[in-house]
Parts: C-alpha cells; structure tokens; sequence
C-alpha cells in the first residue's frame, strides 16, 4: 500500500514538474534571445521617444528611423515601449570603447534607447551601417523591445530594400518579427529618411 502512496506522489510531482517547465516556456515571448538584456543598459539616462546615436554629426549618410508602435491589434498606439538599437560603423564593426561594460562589450557604443510617447511615436537619428567586412550579410540595425508587462525580445532587424546584399532567399528567410524590417530610405533634409511602424507581438512566439 505504502509502495503505491509514494508511487502516486512521485507521479504527481513529476507532473507538477513538467507541467512547470511547460509554464516557463510559455512565459517566456519571444523565445531564447542572447543579449537582449542590453535593452536596460542605459544607466540613469532618462528616455524619451527621441534618441541621438554616437557620432551621428560627424558621419554620413545621416540616417533617420521613425515610427510608431502599436499594440497587438495594430491600431491601439503602445505608450512607454522601449526600443533598443545597436549597429555597425562605417567600416562594418561593432567599435567599442577601452572601459565598456555589459555588452557594451561586443554591441558596441553605437547603441540607443527611446520610450515611446502616448502615440507610440519613436525615433532614432544615427547613420547608416556597412556590411561586415569580407561578408555576405546585408546591412542591418539591431531592434529589441521591452514592454511594460512583458520580458524583452528581439525584433526583426532594420533592414535596407536598396541593398544588394538582401537578396530574394534571405528576404524569403524573413521571419517578420514584429511586423517588416525592411525600410526604403528616402532624402528629406539631407537626412535618409525611414519610416517603419511596429505592431507587438506579431509573428513573435508565445505572445
């Protein structure tokens, strides 16, 4: 009888086990995302829908990236979202500084932080990127985002239509985090000129 009892207990707290770790996942947006914790990064920086990357005067093109987030239904505008970028020099690394810390490290200091306003409105000024060098992989910005009530996760890059690197097979590859990542810049102000608007949770798993 006593066999049987620690039988059942065993069972159940296998169960209650497995059933745990189906919960985690569940719980976890986005799925794994290596580096995503850089998006709380910005020490006592107060942020605001609009940020100012490294560098951004000194270097060309100038490049401008603005939108608005959205929220699961792709209508509501999603107030107090973070958005975290990081990118590529001109020469198509990640430059980074003597004393970085965190994943500074190997993000690099070409990184920013807005919070979206109560439109969901964002926008970064910065430049545009290279390639990485003696590679096939297509220009591209890094997008990871926080919610309010949700983990961070990572976004569909920022991604140039006019690059010929971004052929059909890698557009096909696409997962669309998000919603499109690839922008088609256009001159305005002497600045190249984006706008991409983000709906939450679209294509992302377990949202």
């Amino acid at each position: 009888m006593r066999s049987q009892v620690l039988v059942i207990v065993l069972l159940l707290i296998t169960s209650c086990h497995s059933q745990s770790k189906k919960n985690d996942k569940k719980t976890l947006v986005g799925g794994p995302c290596q580096g995503c914790e850089a998006v709380f990064e910005y020490g006592d920086k107060v942020l605001t829908d609009t940020d100012t990357l490294p560098n951004f005067s000194t270097t060309s093109p100038k490049l401008k990236l603005t939108g608005s987030v959205y929220e699961n239904d792709g209508k509501t505008p999603a107030k107090n979202v973070i958005l975290y970028i990081y990118q590529t020099n001109r020469e198509g690394i990640y430059p980074k500084k003597s004393n970085s810390k965190g994943w500074a490290q190997r993000h690099g200091y070409l990184r920013g932080w807005v919070k979206t306003n109560n439109t969901g409105k964002y926008t970064f000024f910065t430049y545009r990127p290279a390639a990485y060098p003696n590679l096939n992989t297509p220009e591209h910005i890094h997008l990871t985002v926080k919610e309010p009530d949700k983990n961070e996760y990572y976004l569909e890059d920022f991604l140039f239509d006019d690059d010929p690197l971004l052929t059909q097979s890698k557009r096909k590859s696409l997962r669309n985090r998000g919603g499109s990542g690839i922008v088609n810049p256009s001159l305005k102000n002497g600045i190249l000129t984006v706008n991409r608007d983000i709906v939450l949770g679209k294509n992302i798993p377990n949202y």
